[in-house]
């Protein structure tokens, strides 16, 4: 072929033998316009749920070893090999250790111990030592004679992936941030407000919750107002349920429903476009330290959750957020972070709460809470992803809003970042759903002696 050959061929000319003459042929058609790359609206379905009490280094500060033993990176802030504390009787260092019993006693994650681990001499300071959680559980113990742990060792114990199997294989298998912090230092009823309206108005603890709930809107105003789909499933229903506090409580107890309508609606075709799922206290299943209380049950009631929406129609367009409310009083080295105070309302506060008769930099809501475990499983997930950008539940909250085009709720949920950083929507490399290894429950649940 000739050089004029070619060029003509290229511009769609056919050249005759006789002579060269040239005579049209056909166009070709044009390339269609490639498609938009897809974003988050391909997400139909968003689920959140929280589990109880538990913190980061907990249960995933030996994912590297799990990761690496993959061929993986060792991409996880995991416990550090000179993690200690100092134990209740001021002399003994306690070192982490594997813990062999499922069940643990209590330990106290309320406003004034979560303060004192957070700096054991200057509880209300800015500077985050991270050295008093085994004083605080110790203190717990001191007076409660039921617990025997008297120096508080109980906050160093940890778990692998010989006790979660399940989880380790989907914090690896998807993605997961090791910057993930509850919403604020202290224990439940705050955190899960946040985890409901970006705030709790001032609640900090249990003795102090306001008698009649709080007037806060929660994301599940926001969303019936907008026509958007939502439902809570509550285990304990309805009593259960993390919107009691909430005039949303009482306005839309329709949509408040027992945790079994979660499986036939998945069944049915008929998940909402946005799903709370509350814990199951009431059968021990809530993974909350204390006797009789089995993490290893708790992760194979998670288990069966998440397991029915892999295996259902909704699995293509969701997204399913794990998370815990708070950290619980466990050891985790890495410090909160400052963030925004959600509307300036101070903290509610009893006489004897550290920050009660003076003030500090961490005495108002500009800290966040501890780390907390966590697992984003999705299609779009990112696989083996680990992210480190710092955020708080209430990420969940601002996620749900750009989803559906809703404003913020406070400052905080304002504040987070776009969490989008977890997913590739375009690619969703996660599509066919992969099998997670079953969860045991048979370990040993005692708490009268450690490990």
């Amino acid at each position: 072929m000739t050089k004029w050959s070619a060029i003509a061929l290229g511009l769609g000319i056919s050249l005759t033998a006789c002579g060269g003459t040239a005579s049209k042929s056909t166009p070709s058609s044009p390339s269609p316009d490639p498609p938009p790359p897809a974003n988050i609206t391909v997400v139909n379905h968003i689920i959140y749920m929280l589990q109880e009490n538990e913190s980061f280094d907990r249960y995933f500060g030996q994912l590297n070893a799990y990761r690496q033993s993959l061929g993986l990176g060792a991409d996880v802030d995991v416990t550090p090999s000179n993690a200690s504390q100092l134990g209740y009787d001021g002399s003994t260092i306690i070192t982490p250790f594997h813990m062999l019993s499922m069940c643990t006693d209590i330990v106290s994650p309320g406003w004034s111990h979560s303060h004192f681990d957070w700096n054991l001499k200057a509880p209300i300071s800015g500077t985050p030592l991270m050295n008093g959680f085994a004083y605080s559980a110790g203190s717990i113990s001191a007076y409660n004679r039921a617990i025997s742990d008297k120096n508080g060792k109980r906050v160093m114990g940890y778990y692998d992936q010989q006790d979660f199997p399940y989880y380790y294989f989907l914090a690896t298998q998807f993605a997961m941030s090791d910057r993930w912090f509850s919403p604020v230092m202290t224990n439940t009823p705050a955190n899960r407000m946040y985890a409901m309206a970006a705030t709790s108005q001032g609640v900090t603890g249990l003795t102090n919750t306001a008698p009649n709930g709080i007037s806060a809107t929660t994301i599940f105003d926001e969303l019936q107002k907008a026509g958007v789909t939502w439902k809570d499933y509550v285990p304990d229903y309805p009593q259960g349920s993390s919107l009691v506090p909430f005039p949303t409580y009482s306005h839309f107890q329709s949509n408040i429903v027992p945790l079994s309508d979660y499986f036939s609606d998945l069944k049915n075709g008929n998940l909402p476009q946005v799903a709370f799922i509350d814990d199951d206290a009431k059968n021990d299943l809530d993974e909350h330290p204390g006797p009789g209380v089995s993490v290893q049950a708790g992760s194979a009631f998670v288990a069966s959750i998440i397991d029915a929406l892999m295996s259902s129609s909704s699995w293509k367009d969701s997204v399913f957020f794990l998370s815990y409310d708070e950290a619980g009083g466990f050891y985790d080295h890495v410090p909160p972070v400052a963030t925004v105070s959600p509307d300036g309302i101070p903290p509610i506060l009893l006489p004897y709460d550290v920050c009660s008769h003076s003030t500090g930099p961490n005495c108002n809501f500009v800290f966040t809470g501890f780390r907390v475990p966590n697992i984003v499983v999705s299609p779009f997930s990112k696989a083996h992803y680990v992210d480190h950008t710092p955020i708080d539940h209430t990420a969940i909250l601002a996620f749900i809003e750009k989803r559906f085009g809703l404003p913020s709720l406070t400052k905080r949920d304002a504040a987070q970042p776009d969490i989008s950083f977890f997913f590739d929507f375009g690619g969703a490399p996660n599509m066919t759903p992969p099998t997670p290894p079953s969860q045991p429950t048979n370990g040993p649940c005692y708490v009268n002696t450690l490990p």
